[in-house]
């Protein structure tokens, strides 16, 4: 064999060792969330949030190092259906939003509820008598789909769990719409839980990290046996007993 046709062969056996190495390489996960206290929390303050810390701990438990950007809700959502190898949480499991998405991990049990300010008309005991108020909520949450569900048509949208309470303030909605512990979580930063009444729970979902529609099922099984196992040791519990949420 001449030598041209030696350094030939053995060039290609290092490309092709070269591609078959890109090949099997992951992706890197790219993650997206917005502020919802006590759940997930922007970065700079002394806690990170009760979901923020499972997800973290899940992603070590799998030997990732994701890069994590804070975002309007919706902003978030588009991405995570736009761009390959992107996962959103807590996201919420619609049936509407099944195909959307891959579903890697269950989080967080999410129990929806009413909020109005004390002595206003719209009485959060019977709900189902208030389908003709105007109700504040998440732009691009799920909340919509279960107003819409319960009968509620006038839907006030916001940027941010702020700006929902300052639609209440302003006379711009008579309710707002949420998962309870983010509601409890708004009134104490603000210290007026004396001025608002919250109802029972009208529904309940579970929370998820949810990837974008490149990531196979096989690695989604990954993500739901390493859940598991937080769930199994005590990590999960440990997490939000330390956010009172256990």
């Amino acid at each position: 064999m001449h030598r041209r046709d030696v350094l030939a062969l053995a060039l290609g056996a290092i490309s092709g060792s070269g591609m078959a190495a890109g090949a099997s390489a992951p992706a890197p996960l790219h993650i997206v969330t917005t502020h919802l206290p006590p759940l997930v929390m922007t970065p700079g303050g002394k806690q990170a949030g009760a979901l923020r810390e499972l997800v973290d701990a899940l992603c070590r438990r799998l030997d990732l190092a994701p890069s994590v950007d804070f975002m309007p809700w919706r902003r978030a959502l588009y991405l995570a259906t736009t761009m390959q190898h992107t996962a959103i949480f807590p996201l919420t499991r619609l049936a509407e939003r099944e195909t959307q998405f891959r579903w890697l991990a269950p989080l967080y049990e999410e129990n929806y509820i009413f909020m109005a300010q004390t002595g206003s008309g719209f009485d959060v005991e019977r709900p189902q008598h208030m389908t003709g108020k105007r109700i504040a909520l998440l732009r691009g949450a799920a909340q919509s789909a279960i107003l819409r569900e319960l009968g509620f048509r006038q839907l006030v949208e916001a940027s941010s769990i702020d700006e929902i309470h300052r639609y209440l303030l302003a006379g711009m909605a008579d309710a707002a719409f949420g998962e309870r512990n983010i509601i409890h979580s708004s009134l104490r930063m603000r210290g007026e839980e004396k001025n608002f009444r919250l109802g029972a729970p009208v529904r309940s979902t579970t929370a998820w990290l949810a990837g974008s529609l490149d990531i196979g099922e096989a690695e989604a099984r990954r993500y739901r046996t390493a859940m598991a196992e937080l769930v199994a040791d005590g990590t999960q519990e440990k997490i939000f007993k330390q956010y009172g949420l256990a």
